[in-house]
């Protein structure tokens, strides 16, 4: 990532980079230089670089790790190394503990799987009342659910793609859609989302849709 930031000419200033920390490192300075030198690999600049977005990548490491990786990213944000710190699949209980450690509190990002079929209302609800800003990973499903007859036909009436449905539906729930393609042509499209909107019936048909944590493709939080 940092390479391909460096070499496509655009000024950082521009650009928006997302990184996680998968695991603690076995001890609170383990773990901070762990985060510090994914923070340089990335930037290249040893001194001046910056992570715009730093993430837990997940609670299952146990209330320890989390606590150590936690502290690493708000000793990284107090060095102006990253901008915003946050969490991946924390659910409600995870949230609620960093209370009794951390100095930033809440985290500025949770990021977990939200689509239609898998809507994780309890923790988005959370998140929402604690301004915790809510990205949506997997909004496209995969691309599982290009045949499913109500999305297919919301988009034949709005005369977008199912993947487009998908994403202006995230946006307007309130979410940071993150839909992954390397097709060029599918990137374009899926940022072509805001020339339409989604009727309030449309968004009452698809929140019909929840399957709960059944939904997930990924994983559904523990709340």
């Amino acid at each position: 990532m940092g390479i391909a930031a460096r070499q496509s000419g655009i000024p950082r200033s521009e650009l928006f980079l997302t990184t996680k920390v998968l695991s603690a490192g076995g001890s609170p300075e383990k773990t901070y230089q762990k985060c510090l030198d994914s923070v340089q690999k990335i930037s290249g600049e040893a001194g001046e670089g910056y992570i715009d977005l730093f993430l837990i990548h997940t609670p299952s490491g146990g209330s320890k790790a989390r606590k150590e990786m936690w502290q690493a990213l708000e000793k990284l944000e107090s060095e102006s190394r990253v901008k915003a710190i946050g969490v991946s699949n924390f659910g409600v209980g995870h949230i609620e503990e960093m209370k009794g450690y951390a100095r930033i509190w809440p985290p500025q990002v949770n990021q977990i799987e939200l689509h239609p079929w898998c809507q994780q209302r309890q923790i988005v609800d959370y998140c929402n009342s604690h301004k915790i800003v809510v990205e949506a990973y997997c909004p496209l499903v995969r691309n599982q659910k290009a045949h499913d007859e109500t999305l297919n036909k919301i988009s034949n009436a709005h005369r977008k793609t199912t993947n487009q449905v998908l994403i202006r539906y995230s946006l307007q729930k309130g979410w940071v859609a993150l839909p992954k393609s390397d097709t060029p042509s599918r990137i374009e499209a899926n940022a072509d989302v805001y020339g339409f909107e989604l009727s309030d019936a449309d968004m009452e048909t698809l929140d019909g849709l929840d399957q709960g944590p059944e939904g997930a493709i990924v994983q559904a939080v523990k709340n």
